[in-house]
């Protein structure tokens, strides 16, 4: 009766033993210094999609590396910018387009762009390339030619806080990164936005 009094304490012990190992302080980091167990709120944070830029219009673009491109894009959580993205070198032409706005003539050869063309709600555009409605009314429009050679970034959208009222979150959606994109572009062409209901 002893003995299997004893043997039971010990079965018991290194079960207690095997759940405590296995439990993770959150105090404890990887080989990198993160954390292993991130809070809901990093969480909710994290990136969507992909930057990888894929099918016929990957074969367009050669991958580079450039950190100080790169970091210009990026932005922190409810800051817009970038999520998350890779930079790449155009080795053809590449069809562009960019919602902008048509009070501020700065604002048609702005930063960001996109590979898809504007359709659909004007509230689902804003949601997918994070646009608040402070930063552009989204009157204008217009398709251009990314030239040969031109340095980029692509990826996906980073969370975008508008108001007390209004945040967007990350995107999966692309955006196109352009430094100086009056000088990237030619063969531009405006559209004007007309109201239409449904």
């Amino acid at each position: 009766m002893k003995r299997i009094w004893l043997s039971s304490l010990f079965i018991m012990a290194q079960g207690c033993a095997s759940v405590s190992n296995n439990t993770v302080s959150s105090n404890e980091t990887s080989n990198n210094g993160n954390p292993l167990v991130e809070s809901t709120s990093s969480l909710e944070q994290s990136c969507v999609g992909s930057p990888v830029i894929n099918g016929q219009l990957g074969l367009k673009f050669d991958l580079i590396k450039d950190e100080e491109l790169l970091s210009k894009a990026l932005g922190e959580p409810n800051q817009g910018k970038l999520c998350q993205g890779k930079v790449y070198q155009s080795n053809q032409e590449v069809t562009i387009y960019r919602a902008w706005n048509s009070t501020n003539p700065h604002s048609q050869f702005g930063q960001w762009w996109a590979f898809e063309r504007p359709s659909g709600l004007t509230a689902d555009y804003r949601t997918d390339y994070e646009i608040c409605y402070q930063w552009s009314p989204l009157d204008k429009m217009v398709k251009c030619t990314l030239k040969p050679g031109t340095q980029v970034v692509v990826g996906n959208g980073q969370s975008a806080k508008c108001s007390e009222y209004l945040t967007y979150p990350s995107s999966e959606k692309q955006q196109v990164f352009i430094v100086n994109a009056a000088d990237a572009v030619l063969d531009c062409k405006e559209y004007d936005s007309v109201m239409s209901w449904k």
